[in-house]
């Protein structure tokens, strides 16, 4: 079985995000905002692939977030991404983002067996167990109270068609199932690797018992050390190993004042402000995805990049703090760009070594 990149050689490891979206994690007016074309996506994924970046991570969103641009409601499907992207990529995992309550988990387990197979055993699963009412509405479902319980049937129900053990019934409060199965089982064995964005307690205790990789938020690198003792303790519950990462935007550029001058631009003097409020809103009622004091102090990163840290600054600021998300526990990060297509390749030709200098990364 092929070694799936997000356990590969590197101590800190890197994931794009977001790419499959208008607008990635941005909620700005520039012109040069990200268009999520198809050709663009694909360029994109090819340049990762080859700088030796690990992961491509979309988000699932099937509504936008209103305002001038409603940004996020042009975006491709995650789980047809992926397999599409698996055709025109070689080394990279590729992640397909998946609603608990709008997928059902025989379906998923088979599509994600299918990208499994296309991609060569490279295939990853998101699990997001929902937070936003409008787009359940979109459904026509109730958005529950209790969803990581409803999460925690559906990843059940998914591993067992997956380990491939034979037909089984499933009675439980969410799913009631007769005579279940699918193959093929998947090249990863007993499944591909997971991955759930969790910050609350309730999300974290999901996590620590369906997830293999959890990714979460902080308003400052120092106050992650704690969130990964909270994580760490939660797993070993579970008698588990789950890898901590965290999530980030990034302007880079070869002065800190040419940064910090357009991070100004584009997220505040030109952020999409009526999107900013909608997001905010309905984010801080029912997410619990960021600490209260993010709401408060901290628009400016909502407009940039979805209340995700912010890496701003020159190729050597970033890479240092990089290496202090390191050295607080994290085992690596995700980063998105206004463009990506613009953007990456100064990320990659001018961080990507400092990194290796700094022991993080060996390619």
């Amino acid at each position: 079985m092929p070694l799936h990149p997000m356990h590969g050689p590197n101590r800190f490891k890197l994931g794009v995000f977001s790419a499959n979206a208008d607008g990635g994690l941005t909620l700005t007016r520039v012109k040069e905002r990200w268009p999520a074309t198809w050709q663009g996506i694909v360029e994109v994924a090819q340049m990762a692939d080859r700088a030796g970046i690990e992961f491509f991570l979309p988000i699932a969103r099937w509504k936008g977030f209103g305002g001038e641009m409603n940004s996020r409601e042009w975006s491709f499907e995650t789980l047809t991404f992926a397999a599409a992207l698996a055709g025109v990529t070689e080394r990279i995992a590729l992640f397909s983002t998946v609603h608990v309550p709008m997928v059902h988990p025989v379906y998923a387990a088979k599509a994600l067996a299918t990208i499994d197979h296309a991609s060569n055993g490279r295939a990853g699963l998101n699990i997001v167990c929902g937070w936003n009412p409008e787009e359940f509405d979109a459904f026509g479902l109730t958005m529950i109270e209790d969803r990581y319980a409803q999460g925690l049937e559906w990843f059940e129900i998914m591993s067992r068609i997956l380990a491939d053990t034979g037909p089984f019934d499933f009675d439980g409060k969410y799913y009631k199932l007769k005579n279940v199965s699918g193959r093929p089982a998947p090249v990863q064995r007993p499944r591909p690797v997971t991955l759930n964005a969790a910050f609350s307690p309730p999300g974290r205790d999901f996590a620590a018992k369906a997830a293999d990789f959890l990714f979460t938020t902080f308003t400052d690198i120092d106050k992650g050390r704690a969130q990964i003792d909270d994580i760490a303790a939660r797993v070993a519950k579970e008698g588990r190993e789950v890898g901590v990462y965290t999530t980030t935007h990034v302007v880079c550029r070869p002065t800190q004042a040419e940064a910090e001058d357009y991070y100004e631009h584009y997220a505040v003097t030109m952020q999409d402000g009526a999107s900013v409020d909608h997001y905010m809103g309905a984010k801080e009622k029912f997410s619990g995805s960021h600490d209260a004091e993010a709401y408060r102090l901290h628009r400016k990163r909502f407009a940039g990049g979805a209340g995700t840290y912010p890496l701003v600054g020159t190729p050597r600021h970033i890479a240092e703090e990089m290496v202090r998300m390191a050295a607080a526990g994290f085992a690596g990060t995700t980063v998105s760009f206004v463009n990506f297509k613009d953007e990456l390749p100064y990320f990659i030709e001018s961080v990507l070594p400092l990194l290796r200098d700094a022991g993080l990364r060996v390619q």
